[in-house]
């Protein structure tokens, strides 16, 4: 455990969890969250905090957001049974299809919320950051639909590697700005789209992608991304005939994986499992498993488990999937590892890609990077369980990672040739 915390401290915490009570007026997941941002940006958080608690509660808000979601999303996605998938593994391995979703990952159920109420709010126009591009992408249409003006920032490295998605976002209309600071990748670019909010707080609203951040934002997106599990829930006693026994997300800033867990926290018996990027070894630099390795800190404006050197200073990460490569991971991830009620496991670049694969061969699905590392957990932890009844995040769809898998194929074949 990251946090150190007793057991009736513990005990109370879970239960404030299931019953949705956190986090707390202070923005707190139990010792995590918060909001650690320049006074300069004190007014939009307090406007921001103000109108989620006005409108998303809302019938009107609730109404408009439901409808976009199924004609305009596509709400809700498939549960695929995976029949040969089942066969090799031994377990019943069911697919929460978010890959299905209009542009293709989860992040558009966050993007599409945020841009209606950054409507309400009055906005004038939009940032957004974005490291394997989906939520760029989702950014791009969801401020499409809605009639605003849309600049997504994104470090120079992502660009390269997902350049498809680039290409996405500027025919949806959206400013991509390229960000050659610091690493180059997700966290730079956040750090990007902070400081242009400071510039102008009342004009800008500023639709983060991930479950990160200071508070309110953890919150927020959490309740937008809810939906996936609610739907599977349901889903799953409807088409697989009861709860599964085990669920898998990957886990980067953990949006997706916060979506699929929340709605299932209740239900004792399902075991969760995060999955974060192991990268290409255990060292500092070579991974992005920040749960598994990082230690308490702040980050971003928020205080959550971090990956930092022994003086404080934030690590850079690696992962072959963009959206995995981030040097923190949300509050609320932080406090579940704490109380124990989700695990979080690791999967090295090598395994993604195999599980990849697997899965391209057997299902005829191509998943996105960032979901192969649920993939290939769910694997390894299917050998010990066999029968048992697996619920897989599938988060987006590979498109996007074909230039990421082209590259790393012709690697390899340099690296057998030599």
């Amino acid at each position: 455990m990251k946090a150190v915390l007793d057991a009736d401290e513990a005990s109370e915490l879970l239960r404030a969890s299931i019953a949705g009570e956190l986090p707390d007026e202070r923005g707190r997941f139990g010792p995590f969250g918060g909001r650690y941002i320049p006074e300069t940006l004190v007014p939009a958080f307090e406007l921001l905090e103000r109108g989620i608690r006005e409108y998303l509660p809302s019938d009107e808000f609730q109404q408009e957001y439901r409808t976009q979601l199924r004609d305009w999303v596509g709400r809700p996605t498939a549960l695929t049974f995976a029949a040969r998938l089942s066969e090799r593994w031994g377990t019943k391995v069911w697919l929460k299809r978010e890959d299905l979703a209009h542009t293709g990952a989860h992040k558009i159920n966050n993007a599409i919320g945020q841009a209606l109420l950054a409507r309400k709010l009055g906005a004038r126009r939009v940032i957004a950051e974005t490291g394997a591009g989906q939520h760029g992408v989702a950014s791009a249409a969801a401020c499409a639909r809605v009639g605003l003006p849309c600049r997504v920032y994104m470090g120079v490295v992502d660009m390269q590697r997902q350049a498809p998605n680039v290409d996405r976002m500027h025919r949806l209309g959206a400013e991509v700005f390229p960000v050659e600071s610091g690493d180059k990748t997700l966290r730079a670019a956040i750090d990007e789209a902070l400081r242009e909010w400071v510039s102008d707080p009342a004009g800008i609203y500023y639709l983060l992608g991930s479950a990160v951040g200071a508070h309110p934002y953890p919150y927020l997106v959490r309740e937008l991304q809810s939906v996936i599990g609610t739907e599977a829930r349901q889903q799953m006693q409807d088409l697989a005939g009861g709860l599964p026994d085990v669920a898998f997300a990957c886990v980067g800033g953990g949006s997706n994986a916060i979506g699929l867990f929340y709605p299932l926290l209740g239900d004792s018996d399902i075991e969760l499992i995060g999955v974060e990027a192991g990268g290409t070894g255990e060292g500092l630099g070579q991974n992005a498993a920040t749960l598994a390795t990082g230690t308490p800190g702040v980050l971003q404006g928020c205080y959550s488990i971090i990956l930092q050197d022994e003086n404080g200073n934030i690590q850079e990460t690696h992962s072959i999937s963009a959206g995995l490569d981030y040097s923190g991971v949300g509050p609320e991830h932080a406090l579940l590892q704490a109380l124990g009620r989700v695990s979080y496991v690791t999967a090295s670049d090598d395994e993604a890609l195999e599980a990849l694969q697997e899965l391209c061969e057997t299902e005829g699905i191509l998943t996105a990077l960032e979901t192969a590392h649920a993939y290939a957990a769910a694997k390894r932890w299917s050998r010990d369980n066999p029968g048992k009844r697996i619920l897989i995040g599938n988060s987006g769809r590979g498109d996007k990672d074909l230039p990421t898998l082209a590259r790393y194929a012709a690697r390899t074949n340099a690296n057998a040739a030599a």
